[in-house]
């Protein structure tokens, strides 16, 4: 069974950073892409970054390039959204899905999320 288990949200102020972790479980998790992904209260799901199995691809949704970085540890199966310069507009549920952005799109595999809160 897959399993995806997302830590490391909280309530930050705009500028603020934070570290989210998913660990996963029940896959190989060195075969395949990993993703990023939030969706904002009445808004649907929004692709931020996926990274290959290899860490050699790496993709971001312009609206977090350059102050987002995703990244991989698949020693110890797990993986990291390092989100600095905070907005307002990035309170949202963050999810970690297996798989490229078309899979996230389309509905496959991620895990309960955890909410990030950014406020003045």
């Amino acid at each position: 069974e897959v399993q995806l288990v997302e830590s490391g949200g909280g309530l930050v102020q705009p500028g603020g950073s934070l570290r989210l972790s998913c660990v996963a479980s029940g896959f190989s998790y060195i075969s395949y892409s990993m993703s990023w992904a939030r969706q904002a209260p009445g808004k649907g799901l929004e692709w931020l970054a996926s990274i290959s199995s290899g860490s050699g691809i790496i993709n971001y949704a312009e609206s977090v390039k350059g102050r987002f970085t995703i990244s991989r540890d698949n020693a110890k199966n797990t993986l990291y959204l390092q989100m600095n310069s905070l907005k307002p507009e990035d309170t949202a549920v963050y999810y970690c899905s297996r798989g490229t952005r078309h899979t996230t799109e389309a509905g496959g595999p991620r895990g309960p999320g955890t909410q990030v809160t950014v406020y003045s």
